[in-house]
C-alpha cells in the first residue's frame, strides 16, 4: 500500500464516529503527497535508513503536523470560533507546525524557540512566515520554552483564549507518527516478523509513536533509543534512578537538547509506573520489561561528527547530526546484541541541508539543498523576543490574543 493508504488504515481506528472514512482517506492523501525513502545501507543486509525528510519542511515533524492541521482545521470549521496553537520547538517542530497551519482559517500559531540553539535554516523556516503565524525567540533553553507553554495551558488568567498544543504533549501529534513504523515494516519485514527500529530521541515523541505502534500489534524486536549528551534516559534505564538535566546540554543534534522529556511519563505509564510533571516517580515501572524492549546509549558531539564521516566513508550514507546519533546508537546496540537476520530501520529525522556547517566540517562538501529550503535565504525574518519568564509570556499572550 502507499503511505497515505497505510496512514488511513491505522488512523481510522482512532477516528471512528468522528470523521467519515471517505473524508479521512482524502485527508491522508492530501497530507502525505511526498516520498518516504527507505535507503538500503551498503554492506548491511536488511538494514535501511528511513528518510523522513522529504516533506515541505524537510523533517519528520511534517508527518504529524500536516495531519494535525487538517484535522484541527476541519473541527474548527465545523464548530466555529478560533483556536490558538502554542508550540515550543527545539528545532523542527516549529517550522513543521508553522508550515502546516499557515493560512488555516480560525487558527493562530505562536511558536517559542531557544534563540541560541536552532540552526539558521531551522529558524528561517519559522520566522519568514506571516499571517496567522508568530514566532518568539526565548532567551533560554528548549525546556524553558516547553515550561512556558505548559504553564499557559493551566493558567486561569488565559481561560478566555482557547488554547491547544502541537507539541508531542498532544496525543494528536503521536498517533500520526506511529504510521511510518507500519510503513517500514510493510516494506522490509515478512508477515509477522519483528523489526528493530533506531530512533534518535529528545522529547521522546517519535519513539512513543513506535511504542504505540507496538501496542497496536506491530511486531517490534527491539526499540533503540539513542540520545545526545542529555543522557537522563539511558542512566534511568541502567540504574532505575531518574534525574533530569537542568539546564539541558547544548549539542550539535540541537533538536534533541531536552533535559526532561515530556513523553517519558507516557513511557513509564506503558510499563505500569507513574511519573509526575516534575519527573518524580510515584510508582516505579517494570524496569526488567523496559530493558528487554528498549536499548539506549548517549552519543557525544565528538562521536556524532565522527559518525557522519564514517557513515559516508563506509556506506556512502549522508547523515545530519540527529541521524548520526541514531546510527551510532544502532551500532552500540549491535555491539551487545547481534541483529542476526532481523530487518532494521534507522530513522533520519531531518534533511542534511538543514545543517550545512556540520556536513562541511565532517565531509568537506555542502549537501544538496532541496527546493523547500532553497528559497529561505531570500526571505525576510520577523520575530518577537522574550526572556524565559512566565509573567512576561502571559502579558505577551494577553496582548496578542486580545486583539
Amino acid at each position: 500500500m502507499s503511505y497515505a493508504e497505510i496512514a488511513f488504515r491505522v488512523l481510522r481506528k482512532f477516528t471512528q464516529g468522528v470523521i467519515a472514512e471517505a473524508d479521512l482517506h482524502t485527508l491522508c492523501r492530501d497530507a502525505y503527497n511526498f516520498d518516504v525513502p527507505l535507503e538500503p545501507v551498503a554492506g548491511r543486509d536488511r538494514t535501511c535508513v528511513m528518510r523522513l525528510d522529504q516533506g515541505p519542511t524537510a523533517s519528520f515533524k511534517d508527518f504529524a503536523a500536516r495531519m494535525m492541521a487538517r484535522l484541527i482545521g476541519r473541527f474548527i470549521r465545523e464548530q466555529g470560533g478560533r483556536l490558538t496553537i502554542l508550540t515550543a520547538t527545539s528545532g523542527d517542530t516549529g517550522s513543521a507546525v508553522a508550515s502546516a497551519f499557515h493560512g488555516v482559517e480560525g487558527i493562530r500559531v505562536i511558536v517559542l524557540f531557544p534563540i541560541a540553539e536552532v540552526s539558521d535554516r531551522q529558524r528561517k523556516q519559522m520566522t519568514t512566515l506571516r499571517d496567522n503565524i508568530r514566532t518568539v525567540a526565548v532567551d533560554g533553553k528548549f525546556d524553558d520554552c516547553q515550561a512556558l507553554v505548559k504553564r499557559a495551558f493551566a493558567d486561569p488568567a488565559l481561560k478566555a483564549f482557547p488554547l491547544s498544543s502541537a507539541n508531542s504533549i498532544n496525543i494528536g501529534r503521536l498517533l500520526p507518527q506511529s504510521v511510518y513504523y507500519f510503513y517500514a515494516a510493510a516494506r522490509l519485514a515478512n508477515r509477522g516478523e519483528a523489526m528493530v527500529f533506531a530512533v534518535p530521541s529528545g522529547n521522546f515523541g517519535n519513539m512513543m509513536g513506535c511504542v504505540f505502534a507496538r501496542q497496536m500489534g506491530l511486531p517490534v524486536k527491539r526499540l533503540v533509543v539513542p540520545v545526545n549528551a542529555n543522557d537522563e534516559f539511558p542512566r534511568f534505564l541502567a540504574t532505575g534512578e531518574y534525574a533530569k538535566i537542568e539546564p539541558s546540554r547544548n549539542c550539535r543534534s540541537n533538536a534533541m537538547n531536552v533535559g526532561h522529556p515530556s513523553n517519558l511519563a507516557r513511557l513509564v505509564a506503558v510499563y505500569g509506573g507513574q511519573m509526575d510533571e516534575t519527573g518524580r516517580i510515584h510508582r516505579g515501572p517494570d524496569l526488567a520489561a523496559m530493558r528487554r524492549d528498549l536499548f539506549s546509549s548517549s552519543i557525544s558531539d565528538e562521536r556524532t561528527r565522527e559518525t557522519i564521516a564514517a557513515a559516508w566513508r563506509e556506506h556512502q550514507l549522508l547523515l545530519e547530526p540527529h541521524g548520526a546519533v541514531g546510527w551510532a546508537g544502532f551500532l552500540d546496540y549491535l555491539a551487545v546484541e547481534p541483529l542476526a537476520s532481523a530487518p532494521a530501520a534507522v530513522l533520519e529525522t531531518a534533511h542534511p541541508a538543514k545543517f550545512p556547517e556540520e556536513i562541511e566540517a565532517a565531509l568537506g562538501f555542502s549537501p544538496p539543498v532541496p527546493p523547500s529550503l532553497a528559497a529561505l535565504d531570500r526571505l525576510t525574518e520577523d520575530f518577537d523576543r522574550l526572556p524565559a519568564d512566565y509573567e512576561a509570556f502571559r502579558r505577551y499572550l494577553q496582548e496578542r490574543l486580545g486583539r
